[in-house]
């Protein structure tokens, strides 16, 4: 015998599993426009990261509203105060409990004020204290500093200013835009680290050379 539904009786489906968000780790822009750009990035986030216990990215999509991966921003530099370094395919505020305090971003030709300050704007709704905007062409740089009801101070030089949050300092120095950090040691690529360290060996070397000659041994 065929079992037979009760008239009136409705067929439901079951509900279909919500689809997952998500978040690409790449929204497929380039890191830079020019080698210049380039290397202030890359000179802000070797040695931040060196410098601080804290997570510092670089080129790092941000996406601080949970389910809503529309809401994005690639900033060129980012630090997350007490967060922990280690691998992100993103950084998601609701994940690591917080907003990154800085961000950098290191102007190209490209950029247009109108941009900057569409980012300005994002930076502050959404929980960054800090953000520097280096301009390596010009040697010079501005920064905002954002409270709880948005622009606090507004830092039209970065000449002579020191980050409240990082401790680092700017300085424009023989023409040239310098960062140095809270201890004075000026910020330095990784090949010019690299050549330091082989100048110290190689004086170290004839140092060393000079005690055997004089009846020393500099091991003792």
């Amino acid at each position: 015998m065929v079992a037979t539904k009760p008239l009136g009786a409705e067929t439901r489906e079951p509900p279909a599993p919500a689809a997952e968000v998500v978040y690409p780790d790449s929204d497929g822009q380039p890191m830079s426009d020019n080698t210049l750009q380039f290397q202030w990035i890359v000179l802000l986030k070797e040695n931040l990261d060196a410098l601080r216990d804290d997570f510092v990215a670089g080129d790092l999509l941000w996406y601080p509203v949970e389910g809503r991966p529309e809401i994005r921003i690639g900033p060129d530099v980012l630090v997350a105060v007490g967060r922990p370094k280690g691998y992100r395919g993103s950084y998601k505020t609701w994940v690591e409990g917080k907003a990154p305090e800085v961000v950098v971003e290191v102007l190209s030709p490209s950029n247009s004020a109108r941009e900057m300050m569409r980012k300005g704007a994002f930076y502050g709704k959404h929980g960054a204290r800090e953000l520097i905007v280096v301009d390596p062409d010009a040697h010079e740089g501005w920064a905002l500093i954002f409270g709880a009801d948005g622009i606090e101070a507004e830092v039209p030089s970065l000449d002579g200013w020191t980050s409240p949050t990082l401790g680092i300092r700017f300085a424009r120095e023989d023409g040239e835009l310098r960062v140095y950090g809270p201890g004075g040691e000026r910020f330095i690529h990784l090949a010019e680290a690299k050549a330091q360290a082989a100048r110290e060996a190689e004086r170290a070397e004839r140092l060393a050379q000079r005690l055997r000659e004089l009846g020393v041994d500099p091991d003792a």
